[in-house]
């Protein structure tokens, strides 16, 4: 009898029981996981690159060195153009590091890099070690295919309908960031 029960009981669990989901509520998966570290990474490195424009940190020259360098560029004038590249890195990335406003974050992003394919890297091919436009473009890529799928469920924005994603959101991002850069290559 004892070893009928013993063969007819479920085998113990080796997985930890959750404690932190509640009842019904489903796990955290591995997407979700995956999907915040690209936004951390991503988004905190684009904001420390904003940093280096608007304060100097992180070796960075400063506002009033890249607003110079703006200034040569043909963007007039040069500190306020960086000021505003700066605060669209830099905002850009904090958004989408904290999934907060993400189609608005990555249409900053994505403005910002069209203006540097427009004036800077386009006219050196496609590849970095020339000073192409490979940077830039992965940065529109990254930026846009987080607007299109949503931040994830680790992310402020998930209470809000743009939070998950989708063909508006994605079409958003793109719109606007092509406008503004639009709009600032035109001035």
């Amino acid at each position: 009898m004892l070893t009928k029960l013993i063969l007819n009981s479920p085998a113990p669990s080796t997985e930890p029981a959750a404690r932190s989901a509640p009842v019904g509520a489903p796990p955290i998966a591995a997407a979700d996981i995956g999907l915040l570290l690209i936004r951390l990474t991503f988004g905190l490195l684009m904001a420390g690159h904003g940093a280096q424009k608007l304060f100097g940190f992180f070796e960075g020259p400063g506002l009033t060195e890249t607003g110079k360098g703006f200034a040569a560029l043909g963007y007039h004038p040069g500190k306020l153009f960086a000021a505003v590249g700066g605060a669209s890195e830099s905002l850009g990335g904090l958004g989408l590091a904290l999934g907060l406003l993400t189609p608005l974050a990555s249409a900053a992003l994505i403005g910002v890099m069209i203006n540097a394919m427009a004036t800077v890297t386009g006219a050196h091919g496609l590849w970095e070690a020339n000073g192409g436009v490979e940077y830039s473009v992965c940065i529109v890529v990254v930026a846009l295919a987080v607007a299109a799928i949503g931040p994830g469920r680790l992310a402020a924005d998930r209470p809000f309908r743009w939070g998950r994603g989708g063909w508006k959101e994605a079409a958003f991002a793109l719109g606007l960031g092509g406008i503004a850069a639009a709009i600032t290559l035109s001035l």
